[in-house]
């Protein structure tokens, strides 16, 4: 499909959407499959878990995050030791967990997101994970996420994200103001829609036009600079270049104040989080 209007994408994660499906109209603003999985496993790996089992949501975005995660682990010298695949929206993961731990990993990760990311953590603390020297790996975490767990089950989870609401002045006070008419601190996709959308504003008001074509172009004539990205631009995959950061969720003892959730443990640079263009299977790019 070719679209004649800006596709801006923030909540879909699938790094095809830069890759075999992109288009010269999309850009994909917030995060991928990629980056998350780039992100954590160097870290993790790099921080002494070099074996993986997977629990991964059966459909194109948790095996987009298995298929990309298991690439980084092994590039970093890690294996991964087992995996097994849970239908979307599961209730039950008793079995699951029960084979990830009989597998004995250093690391277990959880491929998939929303309530099958909730319901995996708070089974896998009633299971102990957490007591046999097993860390877990959150591969797509929002802080609505851990705010539903509550610290004391969702602590020392680790997981990649481009935003946190409490990084800096600029974060602090966009959310304040969002938390004033939602009472709730934004996660990751909610700010991105928002600066998609004002960058794709501000290049409409710079082009003097709302042409398609004419606006995207502009888009990634201009830098990116604003409460959600420092120094960002879009690539001509589509794909936004930006910093991510490998957060952990701290302990009930380390939080100070309501929100108050994730400390960070390193910050990744675009060239760590991207994939290179050389390696890119999206057919606008130019050989």
């Amino acid at each position: 499909m070719l679209f004649r209007s800006p596709f801006l994408i923030s909540g879909a994660a699938s790094s095809d959407l830069t890759g075999k499906a992109c288009s010269p109209m999309s850009v994909h603003w917030t995060y991928d499959t990629y980056a998350l999985a780039a992100g954590a496993a160097r870290g993790m790996v790099k921080a002494g878990g070099d074996t993986w089992y997977f629990l991964t949501q059966d459909n194109t975005f948790g095996q987009s995050l298995q298929r990309d995660v298991t690439q980084f682990v092994q590039d970093a010298g890690g294996k991964v030791v087992g995996s097994v695949r849970h239908p979307l929206n599961s209730a039950d993961f008793a079995s699951f967990i029960l084979q990830a731990v009989a597998a004995k990993p250093k690391v277990i990760a959880l491929a998939n997101a929303g309530a099958d990311f909730t319901n995996g953590i708070k089974q896998a603390g009633e299971f102990g994970v957490n007591t046999r020297n097993i860390k877990i790996a959150g591969l797509s975490v929002t802080i609505n996420d851990v705010h539903a767990l509550g610290l004391k089950t969702a602590q020392g989870v680790q997981f990649v994200t481009p935003f946190y609401w409490d990084a800096n002045v600029q974060t602090r006070e966009w959310s304040r103001r969002y938390f004033e008419k939602e009472r709730k601190m934004p996660n990751h996709i909610q700010a991105g829609v928002y600066g998609a959308v004002m960058h794709y504003l501000k290049a409409v008001k710079a082009a003097g036009t709302d042409d398609g074509q004419t606006v995207v172009a502009k888009m990634r004539e201009l830098p990116i600079n604003d409460f959600f990205t420092s120094n960002g631009t879009i690539r001509e995959d589509g794909r936004v270049m930006r910093e991510f950061h490998l957060m952990e969720v701290k302990t009930p003892e380390e939080s100070q104040a309501p929100w108050d959730y994730f400390k960070l443990v390193r910050t990744l640079s675009p060239a760590e989080t991207a994939i290179p263009l050389a390696d890119s299977q999206c057919p606008t790019v130019k050989r």
